[in-house]
C-alpha cells in the first residue's frame, strides 16, 4: 500500500509508530500489543488498532505484534527501503546543521550536493564528500543527476522563487524549513513543512 492513499492522519502518525517500534526493538522487545503502542504514542489502544487496520492483519489475537515485522513493514510502507537522491539548497549555519547531523542514509535518502550563492561557499564541502555548488548551477545539476528531492534551508524570500525553480526542473518533493508557505502552482508537488516557530510558540502558550 502507497502511503498517499492511506487517511492523512494515519500519514502523520505513521512515522512516530515507526520510531516507537525501533525504542521497543533496540530494548530488546521482540513483542508488543496495541495498549503498549498507546501508551507510548499518547494514544488509545482502539486508535492504534483503527490505525493498523488500514495495512490488513499485522498482529494476531492473545500474541500481540512482532516488532521486527512490524518495524519492517511500516518501514517498506514509509518507502524506506528505497535510497533517494536528496540536494540541500542553502549551505548556512542550519544546512550545514541538518547536512552534518541529520541521518539521510537510516531514512532511505541520499544527500548528493548542496547549493548556494555565497562565493566563500562555494566548492568548499558542507561534509566529507559533498560539495557545495553555486546556485545557477541547479537546473545543469538536476539535469544530470536527477534528484528526487530536496532540503529548502533558505530566507522566506528565497524560498519561494527557489522552489519554483526546483519544481520546473523536476524536484517535486521538498523538505522545507524556510519559514513560509509555498504556493505551488503544480498540483504534483509535495512540501513538507518543518516550522521551529511554530513548535516554540506551542512550548510558549503551555508556559503562560
Amino acid at each position: 500500500m502507497k502511503n498517499h492513499k492511506l487517511p492523512e492522519p494515519v500519514i502523520r502518525r505513521l512515522p512516530r509508530y515507526y520510531r516507537c517500534l525501533e525504542l521497543l526493538r533496540d530494548s530488546g522487545v521482540e513483542r508488543t500489543s496495541s495498549g503498549k503502542l498507546a501508551e507510548l504514542m499518547s494514544s488509545t489502544a482502539s486508535q492504534v488498532r483503527q490505525d493498523f487496520s488500514c495495512f490488513g492483519k499485522l498482529g494476531q489475537q492473545g500474541y500481540g505484534y512482532n516488532v521486527s515485522k512490524l518495524i519492517s513493514e511500516f518501514g517498506d510502507i514509509l518507502g524506506m527501503k528505497t535510497v533517494r537522491s536528496m540536494i540541500l539548497i542553502g549551505a548556512g549555519h542550519l544546512g550545514s546543521a541538518i547536512a552534518n547531523n541529520f541521518d539521510f542514509e537510516h531514512y532511505g535518502f541520499r544527500l548528493i550536493a548542496a547549493f548556494d550563492n555565497s562565493k566563500e561557499l562555494i566548492g568548499t564541502v558542507i561534509r566529507p564528500g559533498i560539495e557545495i555548488y553555486d546556485i545557477d548551477r541547479l537546473e545543469e545539476f538536476v539535469e544530470e543527476y536527477r534528484p528526487q528531492a530536496a532540503v529548502l534551508t533558505l530566507t522566506q524570500t528565497a524560498a519561494q522563487p527557489c522552489a519554483e525553480r526546483l519544481v520546473r526542473c523536476g524536484v517535486k518533493y521538498l523538505w522545507n524549513f524556510a519559514n513560509t508557505e509555498l504556493k505551488l502552482e503544480d498540483t504534483d508537488a509535495v512540501v513538507e513543512d518543518v516550522r521551529f516557530s511554530d513548535s516554540i510558540l506551542v512550548l510558549s502558550y503551555y508556559m503562560t
